[in-house]
């Protein structure tokens, strides 16, 4: 009789600076992994479509919806959620999107930061323009988009 494939799946990811080692169910999304395995719940679920940015963190360097990833896929990989963006002090974006007032209920801002960091890192200096099409895979109901777009742009002159 043939065996039949595990279910769970071995997987070894940083994260945010720390090496971890779990079984995980094969189909469990990477925003659920940080969430509940690793208890890292500063990456928000809004969608589990992949429609919001909510749930967006740094894979290997590059900015991605963790709803839209499997944890195995992560495999071996280096994840930055928002919680590896600062240690003691705030990151000049961090203070940009506090002085400029970028948040209300706060409940996209963790996407809204991933997402503008790895803008950040590939155009330190971005227009408004430049900005709005970085972050236009993010949604937020509350702040309509000016300050957010402020502030990053703020951020990126170092003038936060």
């Amino acid at each position: 009789m043939a065996s039949t494939p595990t279910s769970e799946k071995t997987v070894t990811v940083t994260v945010n600076g720390t090496t971890y080692e779990r079984e995980v169910p094969a189909r469990r999304l990477l925003v659920h992994f940080l969430r509940d395995d690793l208890d890292l719940t500063g990456t928000h679920v809004g969608c589990d479509t992949g429609s919001c940015g909510a749930c967006t963190v740094h894979l290997d360097g590059v900015a991605v919806k963790s709803c839209a990833v499997l944890a195995v896929q992560a495999d071996g990989a280096t994840v930055t959620t928002v919680e590896g963006l600062a240690d003691d002090e705030l990151t000049p974006l961090q203070q940009a999107f506090s002085d400029h007032h970028a948040l209300q209920c706060g409940y996209c801002t963790p996407g809204m930061l991933m997402s503008a960091s790895a803008l950040l890192a590939e155009n330190p200096s971005p227009t408004e323009e430049e900005v709005k099409v970085g972050l236009q895979g993010n949604i937020c109901r509350c702040t309509g988009y000016w300050n957010i777009v402020e502030a990053v742009v703020a951020a990126g002159k170092g003038s936060a």
